[in-house]
């Protein structure tokens, strides 16, 4: 071939004309090839596929299949099979449900995966994986031989909010603080976390900081036009039946807001949602 390529006439000009002096010698049209610096696909790791296939079989209702696939991925290391699996047996997801089936996946992700850089599609699986750790051992696993350890889940949350800047996280974590669980109650530090979450429209923490903000505590003054727009933002956000302590919560506070503070609420929320669209 190489000899074949060096006997091969002067290529063609772009516009078809011999750029050798010898008109009358045969001209071949080289071949395509895409240039050097356009990427091409990567090829895909027989792991990858395997999560593919899994999460297809899953949600065509194959669970069995499913099941199998996410199975191999995770064993390979594969941390959003991992994660996966772990929240299906969290949830109990057309499986029993396995608490400790369920730690033990987010352990490995979190062992294996602490320092992934965050902002990467990845770091959202291991973010999520210390959350669920730290909910874990909040409650503990006594049939998995997990104790509750409070001091242990705080530490969990702490990472994944400053780490990762998870927003689920600086949610349990500002209320960890704000509960004086896992360590002295702090209702200012409290506070920072839930802001952080609730800018970034975590509602259940928008309903936390406004109740904080509305009646004020030690390190926390009392903002109460403040704390009725981000309880009126939680309200707006809270579809699900679980969430109703937030409905409550609000009627509550705007039963006790007076029309000043609820007119002012009203402006910071039309400030709000403008800069929200932008």
């Amino acid at each position: 071939m190489m000899g074949l390529l060096l006997a091969s006439p002067p290529v063609q000009a772009f516009d078809g004309t011999a750029l050798d002096s010898n008109i009358n010698a045969p001209q071949h049209i080289q071949p395509l090839t895409p240039p050097a610096d356009v990427p091409l696909a990567p090829v895909a790791r027989p792991v990858d596929e395997a999560f593919r296939t899994g999460a297809q079989a899953l949600r065509s209702g194959q669970t069995a299949k499913g099941l199998d696939a996410l199975g191999y991925a995770a064993a390979q290391g594969h941390a959003a099979a991992q994660w996966k699996l772990g929240r299906i047996y969290a949830d109990g997801d057309g499986v029993k449900r396995d608490d400790a089936k369920a730690f033990s996946y987010f352990s490995k992700i979190a062992n294996s995966h602490a320092d992934d850089y965050p902002g990467t599609a990845q770091s959202r699986f291991v973010a999520s994986a210390f959350v669920a750790l730290g909910g874990y051992y909040l409650e503990g696993i006594p049939a998995a031989g997990v104790k509750r350890d409070p001091i242990r889940a705080r530490d969990m949350y702490s990472y994944a909010a400053s780490y990762f800047g998870d927003a689920d996280a600086q949610y349990h974590l500002g209320k960890l603080y704000l509960d004086g669980v896992g360590g002295p109650k702090d209702a200012r530090n409290a506070g920072r976390w839930l802001t952080l979450a609730a800018q970034k429209g975590q509602f259940e923490a928008q309903a936390m900081l406004g109740q904080l903000l509305f009646r004020g505590d030690e390190g926390v003054p009392r903002q109460a036009a403040r704390g009725l727009m981000w309880l009126t933002l939680a309200r707006d956000a809270a579809a699900r039946p679980e969430d109703h302590w937030v409905v409550v919560l609000h009627e509550e506070v705007f039963a006790e807001a007076s029309p000043d503070e609820r007119a002012m609420a009203l402006s910071y929320l039309e400030n709000w949602l403008k800069t929200a669209k932008r």
